[in-house]
């Protein structure tokens, strides 16, 4: 017997205007709705409906996840600084963290996410190899400190989440792990009903190897992904890598000086020597953990500072300042070149397009000064190769060399093989077979709960409002009744049938309402079926209507309870 909803006594409070801040239709549509309603900034009270969207994603998670082993536990949210020193990430989180102070003074945070407590939990209960392997999991609430929250639910100050975890004794046995998470993850978002994108990431400040982030496609997504329309390479666009291709056998000219005054910027030195952008090598200085480090890119393309971030985690990079080149006289500001200074002066990265073998304009380490024929290989030798310009339509997919399209999408999990990063620093050790102690490794899980419910918002919305697939909606059918008593009797009626039956109800029997009103709010709420009960109440007849299609039939009162209740 499943609960009748009768909206009569249900706290749901409708909207016929959108919020004045909102930008995206699921921060839109689930506030009018009346899911959610903003406590603060990034902070959001989830409505008694709201509540049931929300624990629907929940129950298919927490499905999807005991059926792969694992096993559901419940760390706190409050956690002592201790741990997160001992791992380096009370520093990397940077301002992203809540840092608090309990009455003696200690230092405590909330929990951004849950590496360190599970590990030393893991290290506490398993001591030997036949305690492992093992997978634990929660569904548990999320703090970090964004500094622009937005986008209602997507983008919050808190969040809820599931984050899972494997321990292993062996590589073989984490790979299996992550093999079943992955399938899992596609079963879950299959059951949701959303439309999703597997996509090669890199790992980052988490550490590990392989990684793989589960997308969303949707015009209100903060992610940018690469997807090639003619073979099934799909990749975060800074995990996307062009293979270093040196040129072999060209014939260049020795490293020509030219006279360019006030050509700083390539623009301006591929106007002066009418030349094409693509022709120079620009050359961005940052600071990679305060040391000052050269990045190398064609003219024509941008330095990606994200990418470059991620490459190279957990150091910090920082753009350099007018003030960083007081202090460096060798180094002349708008005309910076490699030669005679990469690895020198500093450490020169390039990207794969700065391959041996080709030749550039750059700049001569003198004002007003360029070079031409500045070979690498020859003239200047690169330490590291990275990927990280921004990526554009059109460049050569990696895989097949066709040109790709950009999509924009929202992340909603994202699986990463860990490898033994917190077991080592936590000393997550068993007893092995042979006696000896062996080193745990790890694989690191997340869905994003909360964000989940919103992705759907957003990719499956119509002009009247919100359309839920089935198995996340707040209820199976949403029963009108048009207004009359007659009506709301057989209304009531029906959800009483109904709901014995097992299906979720929600009846409109609010008095003094209008017919017109409690039509837009089925609309704006979403239910897939619509079951009106309207003027044919007097003859046995109602109005099936589907949500999603817009399709209506009438039909008897009978035939209308089976069909509901197959």
């Amino acid at each position: 017997m499943a609960h009748v909803q009768r909206m009569s006594r249900l706290m749901l409070k409708t909207l016929r205007e959108d919020p004045a801040d909102a930008e995206t239709a699921s921060h839109k549509l689930l506030v009018r709705a009346g899911y959610v309603r903003r406590t603060s900034a990034g902070i959001w009270t989830w409505l008694p409906i709201g509540k049931k969207v929300l624990e629907n994603v929940a129950r298919i998670v927490r499905e999807e996840m005991d059926a792969i082993g694992a096993q559901e536990v419940l760390l706190p949210a409050l956690l002592p600084r201790e741990p997160y020193e001992a791992s380096g990430r009370w520093e990397e989180y940077g301002d992203l963290l809540f840092r608090i102070k309990d009455r003696k003074g200690a230092d405590y945070l909330l929990g951004p996410t849950h590496e360190e407590i599970f590990t030393q939990t893991v290290k506490d209960q398993c001591t030997s190899y036949k305690d492992l392997p093992v997978i634990l999991y929660q569904i548990q609430t999320k703090y970090r400190d964004e500094a622009r929250p937005r986008s209602g639910v997507l983008r919050g100050r808190e969040f809820q989440m599931k984050d899972s975890y494997s321990f292993d004794t062996t590589d073989e046995g984490l790979a299996e792990s992550y093999r079943l998470h992955r399938e899992a993850y596609q079963r879950i978002f299959e059951r949701l009903g959303l439309d999703y994108r597997i996509v090669s990431a890199i790992s980052g400040a988490m550490g590990g190897s392989a990684s793989e982030e589960f997308l969303a496609p949707a015009a209100a997504g903060e992610d940018t992904f690469v997807d090639c329309p003619n073979c099934d390479y799909a990749a975060n666009t800074e995990a996307v890598t062009l293979a270093l291709t040196p040129v072999e056998g060209a014939e260049h000219g020795p490293v020509e000086e030219l006279d360019t005054p006030d050509t700083p910027t390539i623009d301006t030195l591929a106007e002066h020597l009418n030349i094409p952008a693509s022709a120079t090598l620009k050359n961005l200085l940052v600071k990679v953990d305060g040391e000052i480090t050269a990045v190398g890119v064609p003219g024509d393309r941008e330095v990606d500072l994200g990418k470059l971030a991620e490459h190279l985690a957990p150091a910090e990079v920082e753009v350099v300042t007018a003030e960083d080149f007081a202090d460096r006289p060798d180094l002349v500001r708008g005309y910076i070149g490699p030669q005679g200074l990469a690895g020198k002066s500093f450490r020169y990265l390039a990207d794969p397009r700065v391959a041996p073998g080709t030749a550039w304009v750059t700049g001569a380490n003198k004002p007003g000064k360029h070079a031409r024929n500045v070979v690498c290989g020859r003239d200047f030798e690169v330490d590291q190769y990275l990927d990280v310009v921004v990526v554009r339509p059109g460049d050569p997919c990696p895989r097949c060399g066709a040109g790709i399209e950009l999509d924009r999408a929202i992340e909603i999990g994202h699986i990463f093989q860990l490898g033994r990063k917190y077991a080592d620093t936590f000393q997550l050790d068993v007893l092995g077979q042979n006696g000896k102690p062996v080193r745990v490794t790890m694989g690191s899980y997340g869905i994003g709960v909360s964000r989940a419910v919103a992705a759907l918002a957003e990719q499956t919305h119509d002009e009247s409002g919100l359309c839920w697939p089935r198995e996340v909606a707040p209820a199976d059918v949403h029963i009108v009744a048009a207004g009359k008593a007659l009506q709301t009797e057989l209304a009531l009626e029906l959800a009483d049938k109904l709901g014995t039956a097992g299906v979720r109800v929600m009846v409109d029997d609010r008095a003094g309402v209008s017919p017109g009103v409690k039509f837009t709010d089925a609309e704006l709420i979403g239910v897939p079926t619509i079951l009106v009960v309207g003027r044919g109440a007097k003859d046995g007849v109602v109005e099936l209507k589907d949500r999603r299609t817009g399709e209506r039939e009438e039909l008897p009162v009978d035939e209308a309870l089976s069909r509901l209740t197959v």
